[in-house]
C-alpha cells in the first residue's frame, strides 16, 4: 500500500476559478538548478499528497524528500496520478517537476495533464504538456490565456502522467514542487532609536523655551 504524506480534514467545496484548458505545448530538456521568482512560495508542504499506485519503497514520500536520487514509481494502469489536496482554497501559479530521461528512459513521462477542482468529483484539465527527453527541472505555468489569469484558485491539484517515453507502462517522477504567489507584506517603518527620539524631543523643548522667552520679552517691551 502506498504511503500518504499529510492528513486532510474538513470538507472540500466551492468551484474552481481557472481558465479553460489550454492547447498542448512541448517542453524539451530541463533545468539542472531549481530557480523560482522571489514573489513565489512553495505551497504544497501542508497539503495531503497521494498517488494512484506505487511500487513498495517508491511511494509518494519520494516526491517530497528533496532527494533527486529517489523517485516515485507507479505500479498500475495509465494514467498515473499524483493528487495534492489543500485544507482551504489556495492560489497556485507554477508546478515544477524533476524527471531524468538519461536514468529512467522508458519510465520518463512524455505527456502530462494538470487538473484542478474542488475534489475528485469535478477536476478540470487546465494544462497539457508534452516532454521531449527531459533531464532536470521542468517548469509548468498554470496561468491562462488571459493575461489577467496568472494563477488557478483551487482546493485540489492533480498531476496525471498520460504516457511515457518509448511506450513505457509505469513512470518515474523524482520531485514535485508547487508554487503560488507570495502574499503582499508591506515593510514596516523601522522604529527610531530611543536616543534619537530623545534628542529630537530635547531640541523641541529647547526651541519652545526660546520662542516662549522671546514672546515674553516682546510683551514686556510693549508695556513700557
Amino acid at each position: 500500500m502506498c504511503e500518504k504524506e499529510g492528513v486532510l480534514t474538513g470538507a472540500i467545496g466551492m468551484a474552481t476559478e481557472s481558465s479553460e484548458g489550454e492547447e498542448e505545448g512541448k517542453m524539451i530538456g530541463g533545468n539542472q538548478h531549481l530557480v523560482v521568482e522571489d514573489d513565489l512560495r512553495e505551497m504544497a508542504k501542508k497539503a495531503a499528497w497521494s498517488v494512484s499506485s506505487c511500487k513498495a519503497g517508491n511511494g509518494v514520500l519520494s516526491l517530497r524528500d528533496d532527494n533527486l536520487d529517489t523517485y516515485w514509481q507507479s505500479d498500475g494502469a495509465q494514467p498515473h496520478l499524483v493528487n495534492i489536496q489543500f485544507l482551504k482554497k489556495v492560489k497556485l501559479q507554477l508546478v515544477v517537476i524533476y524527471v531524468d530521461f538519461k536514468l529512467d528512459e522508458s519510465y520518463t513521462p512524455s505527456k502530462i495533464s494538470i487538473r484542478a477542482g474542488d475534489g475528485f468529483h469535478n477536476l478540470k484539465e487546465i494544462k497539457t504538456v508534452e516532454l521531449v527527453k527531459p533531464t532536470g527541472w521542468v517548469y509548468i505555468s498554470l496561468s491562462g490565456n488571459d493575461p489577467r489569469e496568472t494563477f488557478v484558485n483551487t482546493f485540489m491539484l492533480q498531476i496525471a502522467v498520460l504516457s511515457n517515453h518509448l511506450n513505457g507502462r509505469d513512470t518515474h517522477v523524482r520531485q514535485i514542487k508547487v508554487y503560488g504567489p507570495r502574499p503582499y507584506e508591506p515593510h514596516p517603518t523601522p522604529a527610531l532609536p530611543v536616543h534619537f527620539k530623545r534628542v529630537h524631543y530635547l531640541l523641541f523643548c529647547e526651541i519652545r523655551r526660546i520662542v516662549g522667552a522671546q514672546a515674553l520679552k516682546q510683551q514686556r517691551q510693549g508695556r513700557k
